[in-house]
Formats: C-alpha cells, structure tokens, sequence
C-alpha cells in the first residue's frame, strides 16, 4: 500500500503532467492555429468556428463544451478519467486566457500553411499526448466519440473521424479550401503523434482495447 507522501507525489506528477499538456496546447491553438486559419477538428475546431462567426471566446467555449461532452457520456466514463478531464478543460481556459493578454509570441505563418499545419500539429499532438498519457483527456472529443461508438456501435476510430471532418466542413464556411486541406495534415499529424505520446516507453498491448472504467 502507498504512503500519503508517495500518493501526494504521485497526484502532484498527474496533475503537474495535466497543466503541462493544456499549457502547451492552448499555446499552440493560440499562436498558430488561430493566427494562420489552419484549424483543428472536434472541440477545438469548433471553438475557433464560433470564435470565428460569433466573436466567443476559446477561453469560454472550451469548457462548456467539453462540460456538455462529459456529462453525455458520464455513465462511461470512469470517476478519476472525469476528474482529470475536467482539471485539463478548466486549465486550459485559464492558460489560453493568459495568452489572450500578449500579442502572438511566435512568427505569422500564414504565407507558409503547410508549415503552420505542422507545427501547430506538434504542439497539439504534445500536448493532448501528455494528458492522455495519464488517463485524462484535454477536451470533450473523447467523450463525444465514446457516446457515439456506443450508440452506433461504430469503431472509435471512425467516430472521432466522423467528428473531425464535420467540424472541418463547417469551418469551409470562413476557411478557404485549400487550408482545410492543411487542416487535413494537421488533424492527421496530431492524432499520429497523440497515440505516439501516450505510448511513449510502453511496451505494446496488442489485441486489447483501452480500459473505460464506469463511472461509480
């Protein structure tokens, strides 16, 4: 059994990894996804979609949404899973809302997307990786997938697809075609390095599907 010191290190590490990767993340969605107009898929997207045509704020249109995810899919969610969700989504409101207070802190790479596209990629990618790798999650994708895997019965994969490529196509309304195609890389890009992140120094499961606890 663990000792209060090594159960309050072990917290300390978790929730230290968690405002790590929202830091990172709502950095890289600050500085380069909202600067250049290379957008995200699922929550994020969306939330530089209405930031877009309704002047709403990331720094408030991520927690609600990522709310109303969690509470869709609570029942299969587990406990600790929600807790360190949540933590990350009202983390990264506070982060990107230190950001809105100084200019843009890295170079315009709008004349360069396919660069953008990368790059915000990696910051994504990181970041959402390091919360995963806990068990948390930065956003309410996870949660919305989950609720429409059981749903439809449909594989995960396919569910957080269908997600990013609705968000994607709403956003032709203001993102010309062309950079929804960098969109495309970045989206790609980033759950690439996601799964690479969470399964950094792991030995491989094959054949096991990840663990959701439900919610007690």
């Amino acid at each position: 059994m663990s000792s209060p010191r090594e159960k309050a290190k072990s917290l300390l590490y978790t929730y230290g990894i968690i405002l790590l990767g929202s830091a990172i993340l709502s950095f890289g969605l600050y500085n380069i996804h909202e600067q250049t107009q290379v957008t995200e898929g699922g929550v994020l997207g969306m939330t530089l979609f209405l930031q877009h045509w309704l002047g709403l704020s990331p720094a408030i249109t991520s927690p609600v949404m990522d709310i109303a995810c969690y509470l869709l899919a609570w029942r299969f969610l587990g406990n600790s899973f929600a807790r360190y969700a949540v933590t990350a989504s009202l983390a990264f409101a506070v982060f990107h809302g230190l950001w809105e207070q100084f200019p843009p802190l890295l170079p315009d790479l709008s004349p360069w997307p396919a660069a953008a596209a990368v790059v915000g990629a990696l910051f994504v990618g990181i970041g959402v990786g390091l919360v995963v790798r806990i068990g948390g999650a930065c956003g309410g994708d996870d949660a919305l997938a989950l609720t429409i895997s059981h749903l439809s019965k449909w594989p995960i994969a396919r569910c957080y697809l269908i997600t990013d490529l609705t968000v994607l196509a709403l956003s032709l309304s203001y993102i010309p075609f062309t950079r929804i195609l960098y969109s495309l890389i970045t989206v790609t890009l980033s759950s690439f390095l996601i799964g690479r992140v969470q399964s950094f120094g792991r030995p491989p499961e094959k054949g096991q599907e990840p663990e959701i606890q439900t919610a007690q």
